[in-house]
């Protein structure tokens, strides 16, 4: 079954089973307490906490999805970025999901994998083994120690047919809890299917949302469970087409096939042809979700993976350049399912960071020669001062760089990361702003008031700016003196004139309401879950500051707008002034830049 087939039959299953399509949503997310979308459920976590899930719009369908819906994602994730190379590990893939909020639980959930998994008309596949969730497979001092065994799960597998011996126990990786302190959470059922190799993979997570995790983490049952389920279209396309590893299936195999006959040194190595056809597909669809190469957030995350991609497609020349030849494929193979790959526009894009990148490797490599051995202080130098990443440096550096390790280079760049966030401590010390602090400049106490006013603005300009051009929109930088704000900001084109009256007329309506200007101190990972705007990049303290801007007399769930910042802010929105727009241009590829200043009312 082809990888088309595979969505076209997993959609038409849970259609028939009164489940409303979603369509995929964008790699980068509404939510901004993730830097990117990880998995299937992200668009629908308000669904979760609704009290009426079945009246909800949804953003894209533009209708209620009820209590039931299916979805095929596109999913990144960027703690896997060093690890691709190997049989399994992916930045960009697919995840198939089918979600119910209140609709349906434990028996269908389990029952609709079953079918779908083992039926003769839809994949027809072996399932090897299953696991539900037993505490005694868990440590003693684990949290999860308390929760029952999930002898549901269990008597439900074998009414369905499953032998004893295919029902295994498990522990703590069959219990998805909250990354934080608390929230919702549930044991969950996997399934296993055997590949070409003989090897078990797990291609499907059944999660049961049925607790509460308290801060006390007592265990509360919710009022109304929720399933969450996950599948990866890879690895369910690797034992569909019983193949070994999903480089092998035809979601990469015409990737593999371009880089082999475009070789003309045959260099090139199985881990380098990986990661190449991997960083392809992640680049492409980056790009076409609007993300732009830069140094802040998904901006970094597609510079870097480019950035890899352009040290290989450098160190192993091809008769043609790889990513035009490749990129063609992609859009070729996936355009039937995304249409917003456009082929044209991604290798503009591409191209210009390609260009920039080769001529700073070009330089740094002169560089490069003249360095007598190659530490980790100097391999970090050359990255500082020429780009030049730890891979070029290793691969080039020849038998001078034979003592650099990964980890040595990464304890160098940890230690740069130091000397920065005590250069932001000191700039907001959380009792008042430095005169001049590389950000934000005042010279006198007459200069501090008026920052003081341009950076509360500043905030509400950001918030202003998603609400007119999209959710992302996300800061890229801030410059602020006492003649105005500079504001550097993600957006792919220029603003219209009518854009840019919203921005400053949504800002106006918030001063002149005189919203208050509150703030909360908090751990940073409660302070995540908020939803709060931050750098995702930014190395905060354990306790960060939340500044809310909301109603008067409204509590903070209501704010505004809500960042993670140390100050220092108008009391109220009213301090602000009259606020204009003096400029808006263009600063880098994807990155807009915004001047206005305030005047007194």
């Amino acid at each position: 079954m082809t990888s088309n087939e595979i969505r076209e039959k997993f959609l038409q299953y849970f259609k028939e089973r009164d489940h409303t399509i979603a369509p995929s949503s964008s790699l980068v997310p509404d939510d901004p307490s993730v830097l990117l979308t990880t998995a299937g459920m992200q668009q629908f976590k308000p669904y979760y906490s609704e009290l009426n899930p079945i009246t909800t719009v949804h953003p894209s369908i533009k209708k209620p999805v009820g209590k039931n819906a299916v979805s095929i994602q596109k999913s990144f994730r960027t703690s896997d970025i060093d690890e691709v190379g190997d049989e399994s590990h992916l930045t960009f893939f697919e995840m198939l999901g089918n979600f119910s909020f209140g609709g349906y639980f434990k028996k269908e959930a389990i029952r609709y994998g079953f079918e779908f998994i083992a039926g003769k008309e839809w994949m027809h596949l072996p399932i090897e083994y299953v696991t539900v969730f037993d505490p005694d497979k868990v440590p003693a001092d684990d949290w999860r120690k308390s929760v029952p065994f999930d002898r549901e799960s269990y008597e439900i597998w074998k009414r369905l047919g499953l032998p004893e011996e295919k029902i295994r126990k498990d522990g703590v990786d069959v219990f998805w809890g909250p990354t934080g302190n608390e929230g919702p959470c549930g044991p969950t059922t996997e399934i296993y299917v055997k590949n070409a190799n003989g090897t078990p993979v797990e291609i499907w997570n059944i999660v049961f949302n049925e607790f509460y995790r308290g801060k006390g983490m007592e265990l509360i049952p919710l009022k109304v469970p929720g399933i969450d389920t996950g599948m990866g279209l890879e690895r369910l396309a690797m034992v569909s087409q019983k193949v070994g590893s999903i480089f092998e299936t035809d979601l990469f195999l015409p990737l593999m096939q371009v880089l082999e006959l475009n070789d003309r040194t045959n260099k090139l190595n199985q881990r380098t042809k990986r990661i190449m056809a991997d960083h392809a597909r992640g680049i492409s669809f980056l790009i076409a979700d609007g993300v732009r190469p830069s140094n802040k957030e998904t901006g970094y995350v597609l510079r870097r993976i480019i950035r890899r991609f352009v040290v290989n497609e450098y160190l192993n020349k091809g008769i043609q350049p790889y990513f035009e030849r490749m990129l063609h494929v992609i859009v070729e193979n996936y355009g039937q399912f995304y249409a917003e790959l456009s082929e044209d526009f991604i290798e503009t894009v591409f191209g210009e960071e390609r260009m920039k990148f080769v001529k700073t490797i070009e330089t740094g490599l002169r560089e490069l020669d003249a360095v007598p051995m190659l530490d980790a202080p100097a391999a970090f130098k050359l990255f500082e001062s020429f780009g030049l990443p730890y891979e070029v440096v290793k691969e080039l550096g020849g038998e001078k760089a034979r003592v650099l390790t990964r980890e040595a280079f990464e304890k160098e760049f940890e230690k740069h990361r130091e000397v920065s966030r005590a250069g932001v401590e000191k700039k907001f010390g959380g009792h008042g702003l430095l005169l001049d602090t590389g950000e934000i400049k005042a010279g006198s106490k007459e200069e501090l008031k008026k920052v003081t006013r341009l950076h509360t603005a500043t905030h509400l300009m950001h918030q202003a700016l998603r609400e007119v051009l999209g959710a992302e929109v996300r800061q890229m930088g801030s410059d602020i003196t006492p003649e105005r704000t500079r504001f550097d900001f993600s957006f792919g084109r220029k603003m219209t004139p009518e854009e840019i009256k919203k921005v400053e007329e949504k800002v106006n309506k918030i001063v002149k309401a005189d919203y208050d200007v509150r703030f909360r101190e908090m751990p940073k990972a409660e302070a995540e879950k908020t939803g709060a705007l931050h750098f995702f990049k930014a190395k905060y303290p354990e306790r960060v500051k939340v500044y809310y801007v909301t109603p008067k007399g409204k509590d903070v769930p209501e704010a505004w707008s809500k960042e993670f910042c140390g100050g220092p802010h108008v009391m109220h929105t009213g301090e602000i002034g009259h606020f204009k727009i003096l400029k808006e241009e263009g600063v880098a590829s994807g990155v807009r830049r915004m001047r206005a200043n305030v005047e007194s009312s």
